[in-house]
């Protein structure tokens, strides 16, 4: 009993790290990357989404982070996101803790096909994320869903109620909206051009939780470098000069401190968090139509 009381009391000690059998591994972050691969995602952005995310593990700085921490490792798995049945493992959980592992998992990403679905889930992607979160082998000082897209949810359950059921069990979610540029030569009829403010609003949230959005899918590459290396490391974003393609709006964009309690609702979006699942009723009549 004695043996039996101490062991329980090293285990709160520590945070409550210990699961049954004793097989988790401690880490420093468990890390979930989502990157949207819908319709209005083709070929050429799918892999400027892919090769970015590779080419900031192959950059020295990015282990630097992972090397700050007190634990010097991260746990890492990679989605491909549409809706929940088109929802893809890439590169399932793995360690990071030096250069050597990185490149791994870079080279895993690159190796990968691409994959393409149907919908925007961001939705169905954090739920997914959660999942693969809680089921892991590991134990996280910090736990984070990463998501990045062109678009608003418009399938599934609400966004900013599965964001607030995920900050409510301690996940942090950030994001890099992809702002395209309106110029485009075809534009989903989703497109929102203050789609950073839909993530602040409806997407983003717990503790610490913040955006760095893109220009374009040209940028991609830049904004989730500088992403990886903020949330890795535990970095508190600082203030930043506005972003250059849109006057007054910060290229980082944090959301409210919620502190250690579960969240209140979210600070919204103008149109709603909703808006999303809005156009596609208009467009096609019902929302459940493929």
């Amino acid at each position: 009993m004695k043996h039996a009381l101490g062991l329980a009391f090293l285990i709160a000690a520590l945070g409550g790290w210990a699961v049954p059998g004793g097989a988790a591994e401690r880490v420093d972050l468990e890390l979930v990357i989502a990157t949207d691969v819908s319709r209005s995602i083709d070929e050429g952005e799918a892999r400027l989404q892919r090769e970015g995310v590779a080419a900031a593990f192959l950059a020295g700085d990015v282990v630097g982070a992972i090397r700050s921490g007190l634990l010097g490792r991260i746990a890492i798995a990679y989605i491909d996101y549409s809706s929940r049945p088109y929802n893809l493992v890439i590169v399932d959980w793995r360690v990071i803790r030096d250069q050597a592992s990185a490149n791994a998992f870079a080279e895993a990403l690159l190796r990968a096909p691409l994959s393409e679905g149907r919908r925007t889930s961001i939705a169905d992607a954090i739920e997914h994320a959660v999942e693969m979160i809680e089921g892991n082998r590991f134990a996280g000082t910090r736990r984070v869903i990463d998501i990045s897209g062109d678009g608003p949810n418009n399938h599934g359950n609400l966004v900013s109620d599965v964001r607030d059921q995920a900050v409510a069990k301690r996940i942090t979610i950030n994001g890099l909206p992809i702002v395209n540029d309106p110029g485009v030569p075809f534009r989903s009829r989703y497109y929102l051009p203050d789609l950073d403010r839909y993530y602040a609003g409806c997407v983003i949230g717990g503790n610490g939780a913040f955006q760095v959005p893109a220009r374009n899918f040209r940028d991609f590459a830049r904004a989730m470098k500088k992403k990886l290396i903020l949330e890795i490391a535990g970095l508190a974003p600082r203030p930043s000069a506005p972003h250059p393609s849109a006057p007054g709006r910060p290229p980082i964009i944090k959301a409210a401190a919620h502190g250690g309690a579960p969240p209140p609702a979210g600070p919204g979006y103008r149109l709603g968090c909703d808006i999303g699942e809005r156009i596609r009723a208009r467009a096609w009549g019902d929302p459940d139509d493929p």
